[in-house]
């Protein structure tokens, strides 16, 4: 992993992560990781079984929403995110390959809970031109389910969030 994205000051992004780089997250500040791969998605990658072991072993705590491509949207993957987001203390960090994935998925948990164009905007800041998936994300909006009093996403405090990436060394 070569760097994190801030979507917002309690969620970032990245993309596949090594054993090393579990204890870096934790040594940067983040409390929770959600890894968004599925376990045979690429050959050698870290299983969610394995990273959920180290994740523990340094104290952060850990969530398996596996998405692939075909399944951003479904109400498994984004319910279960959203969960997640919820759930989990923050900083969250989530991965996937890129990060792009893990963008979209929260994006997806963020649109049932707030304005779409705020969604769209927060991705922009931070150099994600998700507009093209407006359509999908508005058909979240319209999937509102009962996620308790945390959000994905606060518009206020995706304000605050400058430039968005942060080296990961």
């Amino acid at each position: 992993m070569k760097q994190i994205t801030y979507i917002t000051p309690n969620f970032a992004v990245a993309g596949a992560l090594e054993p090393e780089d579990i204890s870096r997250l934790a040594e940067l500040g983040f409390k929770s990781i959600i890894s968004n791969r599925a376990d045979d998605e690429q050959p050698g990658q870290l299983t969610a079984r394995h990273e959920a072991v180290l994740a523990w072993r340094v104290g952060l705590r850990f969530r398996h929403v596996p998405a692939t491509i075909h399944d951003l949207f479904s109400d498994e993957v984004v319910e279960a995110m959203a969960d997640a987001l919820q759930e989990l203390d923050g900083p969250i960090v989530a991965h996937c390959k890129t990060g792009l994935r893990s963008a979209v998925v929260w994006a997806a948990a963020s649109a049932r809970t707030e304005d779409v164009d705020c969604v769209l905007a927060a991705l922009s800041k931070t150099g994600f031109r998700l507009g093209h998936l407006r359509e999908e994300l508005e058909a979240q909006a319209g999937r509102k389910r009962w996620l308790g009093s945390s959000r994905a996403l606060d518009c206020r405090e995706a304000a605050l969030v400058a430039g968005g990436t942060a080296a990961f060394l």
